[in-house]
């Protein structure tokens, strides 16, 4: 296979080990910023560069797949470009801003034939496919409910850049940190949404003692999205998530987590964090709440270390499932259902009413 990366930012990276790992070639990479373009097909050993998505596919047609790392508000038209130009697409999280780039990226792939996949790498973590096969096995049952939790006590990635400015993102953390959600309703099946009551907060924004450690530059743009917010989704079988997402809010520290209760076992996900919270430091927990011989047991599943958290597996994952050597982790439907629940998220917290979809 070979492959285009549109977007040399820092999730750039994972894909391309991904995709070596798989035996794919990555042709070329495109970047507005030619500096920034040159110096990671440098760093990654890629032949080619270019300026733009147009660019790459007139100058390599041969392309199998394009890979998709830009701030949110390009996804869907450089998918939709990829798909029409009869090309496979991998395209990082948020699927999207929201349901309608969604709908329409949905209806390019099933268009064009070809695989549309997302950088949902919580899913290809060991410990979260690990409690996928005791669910797949029956051990857990039915879930009847689940708690999606990321939150951080201070972690604003920057002021007036991308992440920030509704019209480029989307959202604030709800789009932001969405993986867990993700993981959740993975977890769950992908039930089909009924109902959706949530509250949104920006007390913190702009204030410098929330701002995260990530080193993302602060800009001129606009501050105008959540920095927290609480959710709860019903849906149409009796299934119901909890969700709680933040940047900035009053809490011990940061919390990144799937619980599920199911009519078998429950269990549990979670990312335990040293002191500084860096991903560097994380270690993940996986576990399963069941009853055996008339006790409460707690299973402690061991799984391997995954320094990259999914993402490189993830990318594996596409190529392999391209070549029908594996199950797509993550579909466009799925992503569909994801973003409809977003949106119902903000319109229940500008309209304080429930939300019935």
């Amino acid at each position: 296979m070979q492959i285009g990366i549109v977007g040399a930012g820092g999730m750039a990276s994972y894909h391309c080990k991904g995709f070596s790992q798989a035996k794919a070639t990555v042709v070329a990479v495109a970047d507005f910023n030619t500096e920034k373009a040159l110096s990671f097909a440098k760093e990654f050993s890629i032949a080619h560069t270019c300026t733009s998505l147009t660019e790459m596919l007139a100058q390599f047609p041969q392309l199998d797949a394009i890979s998709i790392v830009t701030p949110n508000k390009f996804h869907a038209p450089l998918a939709i470009e990829a798909l029409e130009a009869g090309k496979h697409v991998y395209c990082e999280k948020p699927p999207a801003r929201n349901e309608a780039e969604m709908q329409a990226m949905y209806d390019a792939a099933q268009a064009s034939g070809k695989k549309l996949m997302f950088g949902f790498n919580n899913r290809a973590r060991p410990e979260a496919q690990a409690i996928a096969s005791y669910i797949r096995h029956g051990v857990v049952g039915r879930i009847n409910s689940a708690q999606a939790t990321w939150i951080r006590r201070a972690g604003i990635p920057g002021f007036g850049g991308w992440f920030t400015d509704k019209e480029l993102s989307g959202g604030g953390p709800v789009i932001d940190l969405l993986h867990m959600i993700d993981l959740a309703l993975y977890f769950m099946g992908f039930p089909k949404p009924k109902c959706v009551l949530a509250s949104t907060f920006n007390d913190f924004m702009g204030n410098p003692d929330f701002k995260g450690p990530w080193g993302i530059a602060d800009g001129r743009g606009a501050m105008d999205v959540e920095t927290a917010a609480h959710a709860m989704v019903t849906f149409e079988d009796g299934q119901c998530l909890m969700i709680r997402n933040s940047w900035a809010e009053m809490n011990e520290r940061e919390v990144v987590s799937v619980t599920f209760q199911g009519t078998k076992a429950g269990g549990k996900v979670q990312r335990l964090f040293d002191l500084d919270g860096d991903d560097d430091t994380s270690q993940d927990s996986c576990t399963l709440f069941t009853e055996e011989f008339g006790r409460q047991v707690n299973r402690q599943i061991i799984t391997e270390r995954d320094e990259a958290m999914g993402r490189i597996a993830n990318a594996v994952n596409f190529v392999e499932s391209i070549q029908g050597k594996a199950t797509a982790l993550n579909t466009p439907q799925e992503a569909l259902t994801l973003m409809k629940i977003t949106d119902a998220i903000y319109e229940s917290a500008k309209t304080n009413t429930a939300v019935v979809l």
